[in-house]
């Protein structure tokens, strides 16, 4: 009995400083991510709002074991680790799901199209950032060979942008050997909902018929599932032209926030 007594001791012990290791390392990593956030790092933003959430989870779990140890609340305490466990299950769950989404339209498809549309990623001064030069750099790719195909650039211009994203792609493409004449310039949006419905709006001036036009949406690979489907929202059966994203870093931190971004845009932008 003694023994017994002595070996759960020391397995709450280890279980305390695992908790403790746990909460210091999540703690530490927002704490980090928040300063190079403010320094402007590459998906640094998306990594801070990851460790909060890991962080508030940690702490919401040892809540709930501090309470159920405490034996004060038996039941309630009991009930609300039930609970946490069972929403974290499903949440767990959604987030999958999601993934399969985005991985699944994660691809370019090879086809004859009348028009690109670009999306915007943004820009520091006038120079396209590294995600932007790899949209950029797959439709020069893919028009490679394939002539007459215009091309919209969308994008407005930002805090810390000095012109617009469109401006800045537009001249990416046209020291690259695009021509200027096939470019269009969307200069308005700030989100993808935006980017999209203002490009679709330039299809008639540029002769092309929404309903039957053939339109590819060029992004990076996580967005194309995000993208794709607010064009359906607009009526339009675009394919994908996959980026590249740079960094495997960066993809991780993406898939992140793309889920957020999907379920956002299935709950509130469900019809136009």
């Amino acid at each position: 009995m003694k023994l017994k007594k002595e070996s759960g001791a020391r397995k709450r012990v280890v279980m305390r400083i695992l908790a403790i290791a746990a909460s210091t390392i999540s703690v530490s990593a927002t704490v980090i991510s928040f300063i190079y956030m403010r320094r402007n790092y590459p998906g640094m933003n998306i990594a801070f709002f990851i460790a909060l959430g890991i962080s508030a989870l940690i702490i919401a779990h040892l809540f709930l074991c501090s309470l159920r140890a405490s034996e004060k609340h038996p039941k309630l305490a009991k009930t609300l680790q039930r609970c946490f466990f069972i929403c974290l299950a499903i949440g767990f769950a959604g987030f999958l799901t999601l993934q399969v989404l985005i991985l699944s339209a994660s691809r370019t498809e090879d086809a004859d199209v009348d028009c690109l549309i670009v999306l915007g990623a943004g820009i520091y001064g006038e120079t396209p950032s590294r995600i932007l030069a790899s949209r950029l750099d797959s439709a020069l790719e893919y028009i490679a060979g394939r002539d007459g195909v215009q091309i919209i650039v969308s994008g407005g211009q930002g805090p810390g942008e000095s012109i617009t994203e469109a401006e800045a792609m537009f001249r990416y493409l046209t020291r690259r050997g695009a021509d200027a004449n096939l470019i269009w310039k969307e200069e308005r949006s700030t989100s993808t909902l935006e980017n999209l419905a203002f490009s679709l709006e330039l299809l008639e001036e540029m002769g092309l018929d929404k309903d039957t036009a053939k339109v590819a949406i060029v992004t990076n690979e996580f967005h194309l599932y995000r993208a794709k489907h607010v064009a359906g929202l607009f009526g339009i059966d675009a394919i994908g032209v996959a980026a590249k994203t740079p960094y495997p870093s960066l993809r991780v931190l993406y898939h992140f926030r793309e889920a957020a971004a999907i379920l956002n845009s299935f709950l509130f932008c469900k019809s136009m």
